[in-house]
């Protein structure tokens, strides 16, 4: 199985509002490369964010823009490439608002949401909030709300369900994401 798994943290409660990413690529069913950026958003940060993730506008102060990081990112996001993320409707309209921001086209990609997964499969838990199915899953998630920890998290969140479940029971959830 191949894949990548993303996510976003932003800075306020606008979705341009990007100030981390991270990407973890997985191959042949094993995580083999991760990208972690701070990233410096046009839009002030709100004390709400900063409490979560732990993200201060003095820290992403000499970070590279979302711009100025894309164009070390943007082959993660082909038409043929699956990218995977827990509650993929957020991240993927972080993506495409923070693009959009500095008018860049959002691409033509592959989206699987391991939220939706995780209510099919697991119906019985509580919720389906990262943590909880990772505690489910007995996946480590230190550091929750860091891009890094959850994209990794979310990674292993699908390798787990690719195992139990195979991956044809997973294909239903792969949809094509176009803006």
């Amino acid at each position: 199985m191949n894949f990548i798994a993303f996510d976003f943290e932003t800075a306020n409660a606008k979705r341009n509002s990007a100030c981390s990413l991270a990407l973890t690529v997985v191959r042949d069913g094993q995580i083999v490369d991760e990208l972690y950026s701070l990233i410096k958003p046009s839009t002030p940060f709100s004390a709400f964010n900063t409490q979560i993730h732990g993200i201060t506008a003095a820290q992403v102060k000499n970070a590279p823009n979302f711009a100025e990081l894309w164009p070390h990112i943007k082959n993660f996001f082909t038409p043929y490439q699956l990218v995977v993320a827990h509650n993929a409707p957020f991240d993927c309209s972080v993506l495409n608002k923070t693009l959009a921001e500095y008018d860049i086209a959002t691409p033509s990609f592959l989206v699987l949401d391991t939220v939706k997964t995780s209510k099919q499969f697991y119906q019985d838990l509580p919720n389906h909030k990262l943590n909880t199915v990772c505690d489910s899953l007995n996946i480590d998630l230190k550091n929750h709300h860091n891009a890094l920890a959850d994209s990794h998290a979310c990674a292993q969140i699908l390798l787990t369900q690719a195992r139990e479940f195979g991956p044809e029971k997973l294909r239903p959830f792969i949809r094509q994401y176009q803006r």
